[in-house]
């Protein structure tokens, strides 16, 4: 059993999410020299579930070496990412508030996908044990205005958020339905995660 994991993501959403459940974590979050946006690079013709698992494993390997080099004392550590996925086309963050007013247009009044895979690393003395799990959720938008698509990136809430939207937020009231892990859709996905965590040693319950 452990008292605490480290969490390897900078989201406030999935650190509170974590406190919500009674997981103790302390951050565990890159160094300036390291390049952290480039693990998120797309492969061409690359599906939205292989590319959310993988990114995620990258993730959670950089994380465990991170620990390594830091000399810290050894813990399980937690990684997630999330996607958006319109068909086979993913959405990632949007890069400026164009692409972001872009992508919520293609997103209004139609249905898209969540994904969100998280995974989990025990430090090993020779070689490190990962568990890892995908939540799949279903998200109905219903149909926007440009005016209140606009209002809505002016807020800057789209900003660094795949799909160019937080659920918990103002686009919420945009959702008419949603099938799969509303968790999943802020970030980390409650049933999974518990399920690796449990793998590792800590119950949530």
């Amino acid at each position: 059993m452990t008292d605490f994991i480290y969490l390897a993501s900078q989201s406030p959403r999935r650190k509170q999410l974590l406190e919500q459940w009674g997981v103790r974590c302390e951050l565990l979050l890159p160094d300036a020299s390291e390049d952290a946006e480039s693990l998120e690079a797309v492969l061409p013709g690359e599906a939205p579930a292989a590319y959310v698992q993988r990114v995620t494993g990258l993730k959670l390997q950089a994380s465990l070496a991170r620990l390594k080099r830091r000399g810290l004392p050894s813990a399980p550590v937690l990684c997630a990412d999330t996607t958006v996925a319109l068909g086979r086309r993913i959405l990632g963050k949007p890069g400026d508030a164009a692409e972001a007013r872009r992508m919520l247009a293609d997103l209004a009044g139609r249905r898209h996908r969540v994904l969100t895979a998280v995974a989990v690393g025990k430090p090993g003395a020779r070689t490190n044990r990962t568990w890892a799990a995908l939540s799949t959720s279903w998200v109905s938008f219903e149909a926007l205005s440009a005016a209140r698509i606009r209002r809505y990136v002016d807020s800057g809430e789209p900003m660094g958020k795949a799909g160019a939207y937080a659920i918990q937020g103002k686009a919420g009231l945009w959702v008419s339905h949603i099938s799969g892990s509303y968790s999943g859709i802020m970030g980390l996905p409650a049933h999974e995660t518990a399920q690796v965590l449990e793998a590792v040693g800590v119950q949530l319950d």
